[in-house]
């Protein structure tokens, strides 16, 4: 023991940093999963007409009241009210003398309240009445689905059941349809569109899914320089994914990354594997992924080359539900289940006070808002370490320096927002991230800064403590229609906490110029160079990042 304890402190001198190795890892998972966890979006609309004010004098007219409404499912139309009375209470209904055309302007603001809301096979009409006592009664027809049918039933794979959150005698609703176009498209080899049809009853209508699904087997190979001198520059990866594994809209693929050299001379290696299985269920989804990372380092020793190893075990199950969309945003709640473990050797040997395994659950918000052209992404997250899971004290509990028993609060927002400077298409995308911890944090559950999926302009060298945020700005502009784009880019990140009295500086702050785009219809690249604009003082970081990344899919 006293003897690891040594060789351990001889390595610590030459700066190895373990933990860095993993948080390095653990956002290459990160922008593994954003590439193949696509998240389709679909709006569906339907034009409204335009629709006045009341005119000031009608003739024959009949002061009315109040509004009455008849029909079914009347309590899920409670606010119809409310969008034919309008916010400015100087063109309101109640108390005005209405003829013809005001009846109609009513009936119009309804019909067009109900379109955007979703309802666009409901209507709404006026029967025959006596508006003497000055009441006008209004009748709700909801628009209902008869059917749901596959338009190629033979040839086609389609799963309706689990990725149409609406069946046979529910009120028709944009909403459940759009949700169905993204279970559906979730899975990128699947093209898929659905058509309402009239049924053969009033007031009914049939839904038919016209459903195309590629090649399923979708096998992809990336290779970048996003990893460290220490354990190999150059990093690989081969995908393979199998879409619709089962028939219900399920995504499925395996990842297999592994080091091709580059960096630091002597043994150096690493390897990775993600596994990754999700299914949606009408407006719930469940899904799982488990990854592990393995790297070595040998070090040079007092009297002999030492051999560095570590390893991580990562497991989540996550199960979410959208609690809410319309035309303009939708929301998600997600809660979840993990573990992590990690280990670490010297010359074969476990250094037992290096040892990691934690265990909890975390629950979170996501939102989604449509501005116009612009899209607002935000996500709101909790995490927890209870214990569960076979967790182990963090080595520095007993010194206030972490807890297995951790609580964590995270958040992130994305901005995108096209526009255009004379005839010039640009696109603005802003990325912000936060923590703050609750409790002490051990090493892996910190906050860090400096890298290209954080602060762009250091590579090897970075700053962690339990607490911080970053913010991203990044300025695209598209080459004509090559599919190609220039960009440039503006970072700065910063740290806090008790961990962070400990390092030579609190910010980073970098900038990049990049060229990215699409060629041959399958191949994705992304070049850049990089530099630090913002480091403390004494800090190891080169003069610029040169950066690559190319993914081709077969």
């Amino acid at each position: 023991m006293l003897l690891l304890a040594g060789l351990a402190a001889d390595i610590k001198a030459q700066e190895l940093a373990p933990d860095d190795e993993l948080l390095r890892q653990r956002e290459r998972d990160r922008a593994l999963q954003e590439r193949l966890e696509t998240r389709p979006d679909v709006r569906l609309s339907v034009p409204q007409e335009a629709v006045g004010r009341f005119p000031d004098q009608e003739s024959p007219c009949f002061i009315i009241d109040a509004l009455a409404w008849q029909g079914e499912a009347l309590q899920r139309f409670a606010w119809l009210d409310a969008a034919v009375v309008d916010s400015d209470e100087q063109d309101s209904p109640i108390g005005r003398c209405l003829g013809t055309q005001g009846i109609n302007l009513v009936l119009e603001r309804a019909q067009n309240a109900l379109i955007e809301r979703g309802y666009v096979t409901s209507r709404v009409l006026v029967e025959p009445q006596d508006l003497s006592d000055g009441t006008l009664t209004i009748t709700l027809l909801p628009g209902r689905i008869a059917s749901l049918r596959v338009a190629d039933a033979e040839r086609s794979h389609a799963s309706l059941r689990n990725a149409v959150p609406a069946g046979p005698g529910d009120i028709l609703n944009l909403r459940d349809i759009e949700q169905a176009l993204e279970n559906f498209q979730r899975v990128p080899s699947a093209d898929v569109d659905i058509q309402i049809a009239p049924g053969e009853t009033p007031n009914h209508s049939d839904l038919v899914v016209d459903y195309h699904q590629g090649r399923p087997l979708r096998p992809a190979w990336s290779v970048d320089d996003s990893g460290s001198d220490a354990t190999g520059r150059y990093q690989s990866g081969v995908t393979v994914a199998y879409d619709n594994l089962l028939g219900i809209n399920d995504l499925f693929y395996v990842h297999l990354g592994k080091d091709l050299g580059g960096g630091d001379a002597g043994s150096n290696g690493n390897r990775s594997r993600t596994v990754h299985y999700s299914v949606p269920w009408g407006y719930w989804s469940l899904g799982a992924t488990y990854s592990d990372y393995d790297y070595h380092q040998t070090v040079a020793g007092a009297f002999e080359d030492i051999v560095y190893e570590g390893s991580s075990r990562n497991t989540k199950v996550n199960l979410s539900r959208v609690i809410h969309r319309d035309a303009s945003r939708k929301t998600t709640a997600s809660l979840g289940g993990f573990q992590n473990r990690s280990r670490t050797h010297i010359d074969g040997q476990e250094v037992l006070v290096q040892r990691r395994q934690v265990g909890g659950w975390e629950a979170g918000i996501e939102h989604r808002e449509f501005l116009g052209p612009a899209t607002l992404d935000s996500t709101l997250f909790y995490q927890r370490g209870t214990g569960a899971f076979g967790s182990l004290p963090a080595p520095g509990e007993a010194f206030g320096e972490g807890t297995s028993r951790f609580q964590i609060v995270t958040a992130d927002a994305e901005l995108k927002v096209p526009f255009t400077v004379g005839e010039q298409p640009l696109r603005y995308l802003g990325q912000w991230r936060w923590q703050r911890n609750l409790t002490p944090l051990a090493p892996l559950e910190r906050f860090s800064i400096g890298g290209r999926y954080t602060v762009r302009g250091f590579n090897d060298t970075g700053l962690s403590a339990d607490r911080g945020w970053l913010v991203r700005n990044e300025l695209e502009m598209p080459l004509g229609g090559s599919g190609q784009a220039l960009y440039a880019g503006l970072d700065y990140g910063r740290v806090g906490g008790p961990s962070s009295e400990w390092l030579l500086g609190k910010e980073l702050g970098g900038v990049a110029l990049g060229l990215r785009g699409n060629l041959l219809h399958f191949v994705n690249y992304d070049v850049f160079v990089a530099a630090p604009v913002i480091q403390p003082d004494g800090f190891r970081s080169d003069s610029h990042d040169l950066g690559f990344s190319v993914h081709i899919a077969f």
